[in-house]
């Protein structure tokens, strides 16, 4: 873990300098702020104690399921919005600020994934499990099914010039609802398990 946390902290300062070699602040602000989000325990023990944080088998377990955690939805991400931009070829992206997105958002995912793993996993039941896991999964196939009924949209009104409506109201009205269920049933019990609640 030690090496680990000195390879990704060379590895940012490097990045750092090269980015503010080539004048991209947004994404040296977002590279730093990821950096600091992703190793704050390591970073507030050096501060502390003036030594990194003892690392036992469950804190190795957590780091490993938040980093796969955070990569999958940097590579979602990704993949959404290099769709996105292919499809709506009006909007001319400043990548600067998109990758800066990305990687702060890839740190606060691995945040909130470790702050779950950590202290509210433990405290929920088998029933509150499952319900979370539904919930997140409403949540990913509604994005899933969004991303897919834009394009299938775009398509079919390209393809025969005229508004395709099925699929235009599973994007505009379906798929936004029942990410907001996924995304509020979700926090609901993350925050119960926070509190101690066991569901």
């Amino acid at each position: 873990m030690k090496k680990i946390f000195l390879a990704v902290s060379i590895t940012a300062l490097i990045l750092t300098v090269i980015l503010i070699s080539l004048k991209a602040y947004y994404v040296v602000v977002a590279l730093i702020a990821g950096t600091l989000i992703i190793g704050y325990r390591e970073f507030w023990s050096l501060i502390r104690r003036r030594k990194l944080p003892p690392v036992d088998e469950r804190v190795r377990e957590n780091v490993g399921k938040s980093v796969r955690n955070g990569f999958i939805f940097f590579a979602v991400a990704t993949a959404y919005l290099m769709l996105f931009f292919t499809i709506n070829q009006s909007i001319n992206p400043d990548m600067v600020h998109v990758m800066g997105g990305l990687l702060l958002s890839g740190g606060i995912v691995y945040l909130l994934s470790y702050l779950f793993y950590e202290q509210a996993e433990p405290k929920l039941d088998e029933r509150g499990l499952r319900m979370l896991k539904a919930f997140l999964l409403v949540a990913g196939i509604s994005l899933g099914a969004f991303i897919i009924s834009v394009f299938l949209h775009n398509v079919i009104s390209g393809l025969f010039g005229t508004e395709e409506p099925v699929f235009f109201c599973i994007a505009v009205f379906v798929s936004p609802l029942a990410l907001a269920v996924g995304i509020v049933g979700s926090l609901a019990i993350f925050i119960k398990g926070l509190s101690g609640k066991a569901l």
